[in-house]
């Protein structure tokens, strides 16, 4: 469980760390009310993740937890390893992370050239998982989940508490849920100011499902968004938030996630990877409709993709 003010902390420790991303106001007349776009993909690594990672390695250091010797790990092949491998390289210290055999070239070669340790071995993201708490028991590294961890939603949430200044009155945010660490973040700093929506691919529901079940339940992950919004269960922390904040949830087809990255591009020339454009598509495919006098922000979370896909 998160609250605003730890949101605030992660806030006050990041503050010249992280990029101010801007807010872009789309075209009128497009959906009712009056619609933000916020540009997190133009964070550092390109994904809102940075905010997590450098969050959860300051507060380590102000425990006296994180030892430069050692550093931080991370279990992920994907954003979140960009994103800590990218923290850990600015605050002096060492991150190890453990991906998959399988794990594509070109971003192994991403994390090397940040100066990750990349240790590769497993057929699952599961094996690289147990790989790297075992590291982290044995070495005495800080483990960096990718997104169930108090420090790590609370970093993701300044997104919130920024839109909410560079938006006043802002009725709406809406954002992409995997794992729900950004979800639950955001949701912590501007409850009880602004409603939060969380869109899932129909193919990756974790908070639908929870939601249905009352608690964490496993779902089957496929579809064009599984790379970032893959995760197989809610978070705890996500979860909980959630159900605290009364976040209402969505559901958007591979179809409508698709079209929405593609009339992102064509309507104002921003690349996003498929999990940012599932937040659109909630939009788009009216699976979200907003009242005629809301002020709706949609938050763009990354951009690591192939611009030739679109």
């Amino acid at each position: 469980m998160i609250t605003r003010a730890e949101v605030g902390e992660a806030a006050r420790r990041t503050t010249g760390l992280t990029r101010l991303t801007p807010v872009l106001q789309a075209d009128p007349g497009e959906f009712p009310g009056q619609l933000w776009f916020k540009c997190e993909f133009m964070q550092h690594t390109g994904t809102f993740k940075a905010r997590g990672a450098l969050n959860r390695i300051l507060a380590s250091k102000e425990r006296g937890e994180l030892r430069p010797d050692v550093g931080v790990v991370v279990a992920s092949g994907g954003n979140a390893g960009l994103a800590n491998a990218y923290a850990a390289a600015q605050l002096g210290v060492s991150a190890t992370v453990f991906v998959p055999a399988a794990a594509p070239e070109v971003k192994v070669r991403k994390l090397k050239a940040i100066g990750a340790n990349v240790v590769q071995g497993g057929t699952e993201y599961a094996e690289a998982y147990q790989a790297a708490v075992r590291h982290a028991q044995e070495t005495g590294a800080v483990y960096c989940h990718a997104y169930d961890q108090p420090e790590i939603a609370a970093g993701a949430g300044t997104v919130g508490s920024e839109v909410l200044e560079q938006v006043p009155g802002l009725d709406t945010i809406l954002v992409a849920v995997g794992g729900g660490g950004l979800m639950a973040g955001i949701a912590a700093a501007v409850e009880g100011k602004a409603k939060v929506v969380a869109v899932e691919p129909a193919t990756a529901p974790t908070l639908n499902a929870a939601l249905a079940a009352r608690k964490p339940v496993d779902v089957p992950v496929s579809g064009v968004a599984a790379d970032s919004l893959g995760a197989r269960r809610i978070g705890d922390i996500g979860f909980s938030v959630a159900v605290r904040a009364g976040v209402e949830s969505v559901l958007a087809s591979d179809d409508d996630i698709v079209a929405a990255r593609s009339g992102l591009w064509h309507g104002y020339r921003m690349v996003v990877e498929h999990g940012a454009a599932t937040a659109y598509a909630a939009l788009t495919s009216g699976a979200y409709v907003p009242h005629p006098d809301e002020r709706v922000a949609v938050i763009l979370c990354g951009a690591n993709t192939d611009p030739a896909s679109l």
